[in-house]
């Protein structure tokens, strides 16, 4: 899936670019982070100017997964439009376990973009990094992030009921998991 390495993207698939984040970055991430239909699921409440600018100097500093807490926060750009993004972070160094995380902007839904993103990312993990395992949890009620899990061929591992307090009220939880020999697999 990954089809090349550029100077300005870390990775490249047939449409998509995934580089890391620029300061350049906060307009349009805060086009889609403030969307409350966006923040819905997501741990944070929308984005605004201040909030997003602190979860963009985060992100700028999340550039690699070599580290044994490393983490990567990736843009996902189409024609040089920012459509969404994937951050991969490595949680179990001895067990070279890491967890995924991913957002797209809703007018780019339905095109594949983010099973096209999510996958080189999962390339990159577990090929470049040697990643054995990778873990995505999610909100229950997000139902397109869990047909996405599934079409990555990450498996349902559990569900969890009532798990989390997230913006008043009891969630449930989801996790997704592949292993490195799923992918060979398929």
């Amino acid at each position: 899936m990954i089809v090349g390495v550029t100077p300005d993207a870390l990775l490249t698939t047939a449409r998509l670019s995934l580089r890391l984040h620029r300061e350049g970055d906060l307009e349009r991430l805060m086009a889609v982070y403030s969307r409350p239909d966006v923040a819905r699921f997501l741990l944070e409440e929308p984005w605004t100017p201040e909030s997003g600018a602190a979860h963009l100097e985060r992100r700028l500093a999340r550039t690699g997964l070599d580290e044994p807490d490393g983490a990567l926060a990736l843009v996902v750009e189409r024609e040089g439009t920012v459509i969404g993004s994937v951050s991969v972070w490595r949680t179990e160094q001895e067990r070279r376990t890491v967890e995924l995380g991913w957002t797209f902007d809703p007018a780019h839904g339905g095109l594949g973009y983010a099973t096209e993103a999510v996958t080189a990312t999962l390339q990159l993990a577990f090929e470049r990094h040697g990643a054995h395992r990778a873990v995505a949890q999610m909100d229950a009620r997000n139902d397109a992030s869990a047909r996405l899990a599934q079409r990555l061929g990450m498996r349902q591992e559990a569900h969890f009921r009532r798990d989390f307090w997230s913006k008043g009220e009891w969630t449930d939880t989801l996790v997704f998991a592949m292993l490195a020999s799923d992918r060979a697999a398929s």
